[in-house]
């Protein structure tokens, strides 16, 4: 059986006079892009111009919204938003990603949360069904990335939403299968021997290596590239020619 996988890399982060990744290098290499909506990271001229780059290198495109902390780039923990008002947020989002992608002709295809949002929603059951009910709000049939072992992942399933199963390339796992917290030390992945290890790992063998040596049972359906990542754009081209190489068919889950 031919294996196939999606790589995609959270993009679009740049601001005004402040540029953050090489998307347009990136697009040449992965096969989805997660677009940040303006509240952690972006602008409506970055937004436009990642989806057009999309466009261009035949690239699928999703929203990536997120808490509204263009401070904290989206990774700080914010809690005692009333559910209602979270889901308002992330319906907002989610919309100005989708009316740009269809004004440009591209539409998108699938709704990720961002950073702290992410990580909160996969321990949380309330937080889980607010994400998850805001993507479908704004469309049903918009696909739903989320990570293994996560409460997001199965509000999706109960609400029967198309899904997919997400694993990081430049991050490291705990013993429970959730993200190493950044603030520890090895949680983001800098070498890129190690990312390749660990993806080839989890999609070849179907197993997440953990930090305590375990290995965790896991259907990779796309690998996680951060574009703010030192090195995203060699990671990710090391990452598709060493799948690639493996027999691994590297293609957009949609």
């Amino acid at each position: 059986m031919v294996k196939t996988v999606d790589l995609n890399c959270d993009m679009s982060e740049s601001f005004g006079a402040y540029t953050i990744g090489d998307d347009a290098a990136m697009l040449q290499v992965v096969t989805s892009a997660n677009i940040a909506c303006g509240f952690h990271a972006g602008d409506p001229v970055v937004i436009r111009d990642t989806i057009r780059q999309a466009a261009q290198n035949g690239v699928r495109v999703g929203a990536h919204p997120g808490f509204a902390d263009l401070y904290g780039f989206g990774r700080r923990r914010i809690i005692g938003d009333k559910p209602e008002d979270l889901e308002a947020q992330l319906i907002y989002q989610i919309a100005a990603v989708q009316g740009m992608s269809a004004a440009l002709g591209h539409p998108i295809t699938h709704v990720k949360t961002h950073g702290a949002l992410y990580n909160m929603a996969s321990e949380d059951e309330t937080l889980a069904r607010v994400c998850a009910s805001a993507a479908r709000a704004v469309d049903p049939g918009l696909v739903f990335v989320v990570p293994p072992y996560s409460r997001m992942y199965d509000a999706a399933q109960a609400m029967g939403m198309p899904v997919v199963c997400e694993v990081f390339a430049d991050r490291t796992y705990t013993p429970e299968g959730t993200l190493t917290p950044r603030s520890e030390s090895g949680a983001v992945i800098h070498d890129v021997s190690q990312s390749v290890d660990q993806v080839l790992e989890m999609v070849l063998n179907g197993v997440i290596p953990t930090t305590d040596g375990q290995k965790l049972p896991v259907q990779a359906d796309t690998i996680c590239v951060h574009g703010d990542t030192p090195g995203a754009v060699e990671m990710a081209r090391n990452l598709r020619r060493h799948l690639t190489e493996a027999g691994v068919t590297v293609q957009a889950f949609v």
